[in-house]
């Protein structure tokens, strides 16, 4: 078989893609990638509105009609089949799931709040769960794949975080747990960032000079690289299930 430009090229047209938490960051940036392969999107958001009308209006002028936005609490878990119910009455089918909404924020152990826990767990692991679960019959006709944004702290503790390092633990086993389970229709599989954007809580510049020098690359990644990890994933991992590729310029390395 000759490789060509046009037998590597990802070519996503005619499949459905659901992003959780799509409109802003990483979410939105694999939005572009997947939408630019020629995927129809679902982009839920939470809160982030205006993020998320202005994303859609920016890859509708690309492709007209090629998103849609749904607004939903992934903690609210009763209502999460609707979120699939709503994306199969619009598309007619489902073929990938990326689970990327999450909160992150420090939770130094003495200082947890059940508060904390419900959100941190139920973001983080609980909602990817669940929504894989009402999207599973779906994915399994065509058949799709889903997607799960781990963390490189999945594996070795990030100091003051405890209960987020905890829940993407969770959500690591989970990609494990849905590719033994979901097989052989259904692909899952994640992707692990380590430096790519600094969190929305404040962080000094020292600290952020010392994640990067424990990175082998010595620099700070981008959304841009998730994102094409995320793509890769889904439009040419055809023979890869049950796997986390760490995005991180070799920092885990460090860990």
């Amino acid at each position: 078989m000759t490789i060509t430009e046009d037998t590597i090229k990802s070519d996503l047209s005619g499949q459905v893609a659901l992003i959780t938490g799509g409109a802003q960051r990483v979410g939105a940036m694999s939005a572009r990638f997947l939408h630019a392969a020629g995927a129809c999107l679902v982009i839920h958001y939470r809160n982030s509105r205006k993020q998320a009308l202005a994303l859609q209006e920016e890859l509708n002028a690309q492709r007209e009609n090629s998103v849609i936005l749904i607004q939903a609490d992934l903690l609210d878990i009763d209502n999460l089949p609707a979120i699939i119910k709503k994306t199969i009455e619009h598309w007619g089918h489902l073929d990938i799931l990326l689970n990327n909404a999450s909160s992150f924020y420090p939770t130094p152990v003495g200082k947890v709040t059940e508060q904390d826990w419900d959100d941190l767990i139920g973001s983080n692991m609980k909602a990817p769960f669940f929504l894989s679960q009402a999207a599973a019959p779906y994915l399994e006709k065509q058949p799709g794949c889903i997607i799960n944004i781990v963390d490189i702290h999945a594996e070795r503790p990030m100091e003051g975080h405890s209960v987020y390092n905890m829940a993407k633990a969770g959500l690591a086993m989970l990609v494990k747990t849905l590719a033994f389970e979901l097989g052989p229709e259904i692909r899952v599989n994640g992707v692990a960032p380590g430096a790519i954007m600094w969190p929305t809580h404040e962080m000094d510049d020292l600290t952020k000079q010392r994640i990067v020098s424990r990175t082998y690359l010595k620099r700070k990644g981008s959304a841009e690289d998730i994102a094409r990890t995320v793509l890769f994933l889904a439009a040419s991992a055809d023979y890869i299930s049950g796997q986390i590729i760490a995005v991180d310029g070799g920092r885990s390395l460090y860990l």
